[in-house]
Order: C-alpha cells, then structure tokens, then sequence
C-alpha cells in the first residue's frame, strides 16, 4: 500500500516540485568562446589519456575513465571501465591512444565534448590493421573530465 501511495505521488507530482533546481537553472549551451576552451580542455585529457595508456600509469588510467565506462568495439563486443583498463595495461591496441585523423569536437550543455575521429588499429590475432571510426564522449566529474563511453566502427576496404 505505502509503495501504492508514493508511486501515485511521485507520478502525479508536477515536474516542478520535484526538480525546481534543474528547472530554475536549465542547461546553458557554451558560446563559441566557452565551446573553444572546452575543446582545448579535451585536447589535453586525450593526450594525457595517451601518456597514460603508454606508460602503463593504472592510478591515472582509473581515474580518467568513468565508473560507468563502456567501450563498443568494431565486433559489437562490450567493455567496461575494468576490461578497458585490462586492455590498456596489456598494450593491446585502443582508439584512445592511436594515431587520429578527421577529428571532429562538438560541445554541449553539461558541459560534455563528443569527438569522432578515424584511427588505425592493429588487429593482433590477424597482425594485420584496419581503419576504424570512432566516438568518445567526455563529461564532467567531480574532478574533472572523464571518458564516458567509446564505439569504434571498422571501415569496410
């Protein structure tokens, strides 16, 4: 009965009473110069990421990826932040640390950073490399930026 009555409350509640700071405050979407900043911001986590992923650094690696991190990978097969740290520290070959070209930045309220780039990757099984697309999406933390999640899509040739 008790969860009866608070399903009815939380569901028959006007949205403004139960959010008015999200509300009062809605997201507001960088301006160009704020939007520059943030981009330059991403530049340097990602090489940070990179520096870290080479010197093997596990303390650093934790911390910059999201406790809710999942890579895709170009098979469909899903990492979390544990897998993808594995990988890291095993020297396999990751987006995040590879060579890019065609990067593209985009910047949205939050603020979060979405990057697309192309990449080429060494398949180890087949020692062989192909080129991939890929996504990252960066977020805020409490202590800064954090990987959130990443999908790479191989190119057909």
């Amino acid at each position: 009965m008790l969860r009866r009555a608070l399903f009815a409350a939380v569901t028959l509640a006007p949205l403004s009473a139960l959010a008015p700071s999200a509300l009062a405050h809605p997201p507001r979407q960088p301006d160009s110069a704020e939007a520059q900043s943030l981009i330059e911001e991403i530049k340097a986590f990602r090489d940070k990421l990179a520096k870290a992923i080479a010197a093997k650094d596990f303390a650093t690696l934790r911390a910059l990826y999201a406790d809710a991190y999942t890579h895709t990978h170009g098979s469909g097969k899903i990492d979390n932040k544990d897998a993808r740290l594995v990988s890291a520290m095993a020297g396999e070959p990751m987006i995040e640390n590879a060579p890019a070209s065609a990067l593209s930045f985009r910047v949205f309220a939050g603020p979060t950073v979405i990057v697309t780039g192309r990449s080429p990757i060494l398949n180890v099984k087949e020692q062989r490399t192909y080129d991939f697309h890929w996504v990252c999406v960066y977020v805020t933390g409490i202590d800064g930026w954090l990987l959130a999640v990443s999908q790479a899509t191989r190119l057909p040739g």
